[in-house]
């Protein structure tokens, strides 16, 4: 069994509610996890029609039998088995710890979450592993000093970080990515059957239950178009010209696949002291294996060859940051990205529980010339922030200017 870097979280939330909701892609090892934290108890498939049925034939006799220790898995089948539970719940709300659910559809499970279940359950994403996760070796230091300590100490701190990957074991990560059963098999040729299968079961089957009236075909070229679009500022009127589709329909794909958690989508920094901000959103194929299968990578010569691998390193840090940080904390650490129409850019801008910002530029090579600081320390000054970091594939870390720290990529 791999170790997750969730595991305490969801374990401290257990303790402080009834129910915990597992979210996150088919196959980034939700079921796993939880049959890991609660090896006996009971295990209910709800894609099982067995199963299915004995739940939904009477809910009453089943909660009965079963008042509690039960996981749940792919809840999302059985919506109103939330309503349900909150009937459960209620009769016994001071105890905790009862239920784990697992989902994998967002928007519809997230409804049903919020209708039903308002203040009874922790929500906790589990995406794909960190590379921390599949070598066996604990979450790096990074996290726990963005998070565990007033952000005035964080650069003195960075900058004593000493152990990290190293960048062959990262670029390694960022051709194979994460998904559990195809990157620990450590088989190139079952990675891209693997992925094959996956992204026709995404399609065909996945997408096709959760939106029947979705023209398939029409997104399957859309998917083909996030490729190219990964890491880039989405412009829904120029993507819907080239499907020949409306802007709505452009936007209702965004929210299908971000849904479904094989795109995230970060929106454009709000209340800046700058007055010319783009607001266009941008995402990045969560995955970045996932996108290299997409894009016919499939080898790391291919990678690092490709024009767009730039953009694409970029998507796959900038996962690796909010997937490392959103496994220890349970207050929510807003994420955005910064461009003015002048050109000024910041791939990621993190605001901490205090308010504070913490903008991170993402590079690929090894080496970084001044001139590419610029708009890193322009906004450190303009907004005040205590440090900005920079990330890239260099060996160590250090201080590249005033309040700039360069951070490589393996101590991420």
């Amino acid at each position: 069994m791999i170790r997750r870097n969730l595991e305490h979280k969801i374990e401290r939330a257990l303790k402080q509610f009834p129910a915990v909701v597992l979210l996150g892609a088919r196959q980034t090892g939700k079921t796993t996890l939880a049959k890991m934290l609660r090896p006996d108890w009971r295990y209910v498939d709800l894609e099982k029609s067995s199963d299915y049925e004995f739940v939904k034939r009477d809910y009453d006799f089943f909660f009965a039998t079963n008042p509690s220790n039960i996981v749940f898995d792919e809840v999302q089948n059985l919506p109103e088995l939330l309503s349900e539970l909150r009937g459960v719940i209620d009769s016994d709300r001071e105890r905790k710890g009862r239920f784990i659910l697992t989902g994998s559809c967002a928007p519809s499970l997230l409804k049903g979450v919020v209708e039903s279940l308002a203040g009874r359950v922790a929500l906790i994403e589990v995406g794909t592993l960190k590379l921390n996760e599949i070598q066996g070796r604990e979450l790096p230091e990074f996290y726990k000093i963005l998070t565990a300590f007033p952000s005035r100490d964080h650069l003195d701190l960075l900058l004593r970080m000493k152990v990290g990957f190293s960048r062959d074991e990262v670029l390694g990560h960022f051709l194979r990515g994460g998904y559990p059963e195809p990157v620990l098999s450590g088989d190139p040729d079952f990675q891209s059957s693997w992925m094959s299968n996956y992204e026709r079961t995404y399609l065909d089957r996945d997408v096709r239950a959760l939106f029947p009236r979705l023209n398939v075909q029409n997104f399957r070229r859309f998917l083909g178009m996030l490729c190219e679009l990964s890491g880039t500022i989405i412009n829904r009127s120029e993507v819907g010209r080239s499907l020949g589709a409306s802007e709505g329909a452009v936007r209702d794909y965004l929210e299908i696949a971000e849904g479904t958690f094989l795109w995230r989508s970060i929106g454009s920094l709000e209340k800046t002291a700058s007055k010319s901000m783009v607001k266009m959103p941008r995402g990045y194929i969560r995955d970045s294996g996932l996108l290299n299968h997409l894009k016919g990578t499939r080898t790391q010569e291919q990678l690092l060859t490709w024009a767009g691998v730039g953009s694409a390193f970029e998507g796959a840090m900038l996962e690796e940051i909010l997937l490392g940080i959103a496994s220890l904390e349970n207050s929510p650490w807003p994420a955005a990205y910064y461009r003015t129409r002048g050109g000024a850019e910041v791939d990621l801008v993190l605001t901490d529980p205090a308010g504070l910002r913490i903008p991170i530029e993402i590079k690929f090579g090894m080496s970084t010339k001044q001139s590419d600081l610029r708009s890193l320390s322009g906004f450190v000054e303009q907004e005040k922030c205590p440090y900005g970091i920079l990330v890239n594939n260099a060996e160590e870390v250090r201080l590249l200017a005033p309040k700039i720290i360069q951070i490589p990529a393996g101590f991420l």
